[in-house]
């Protein structure tokens, strides 16, 4: 049987495989490396969230969230502009 995970392509390595961090209620459970050419090509970069099912340790499904990939990197982006504010603040 198949369990399903949200996953952050962490990183490619080599050009040809991708690291794929599994997340369970928000934290990172596991890792999984897949070759990055069985990921829709949408989500073939770095950053990239994706619902995947995996099986026996093997992808079987790999679905990009293309909404939530951005709301990450918004989120993101605003931890950086606060901390770049309160560093401004203390010089």
């Amino acid at each position: 049987m198949a369990e399903t995970y949200t996953a952050t392509l962490d990183r490619i390595v080599d050009g040809q495989t991708a690291v794929l961090l599994l997340e369970e209620d928000g934290e990172t459970v596991d890792q999984l490396d897949v070759d990055v050419t069985t990921l829709p090509p949408a989500a073939q970069h770095e950053g990239a969230v994706l619902e995947i099912a995996v099986e026996a340790s093997e992808l079987c499904k790999a679905e990009y969230l293309s909404g939530v990939t951005q709301s990450r990197k918004e989120s993101a982006q605003e931890r950086l502009d606060r901390l770049s504010k309160k560093l401004s603040e203390r010089d």
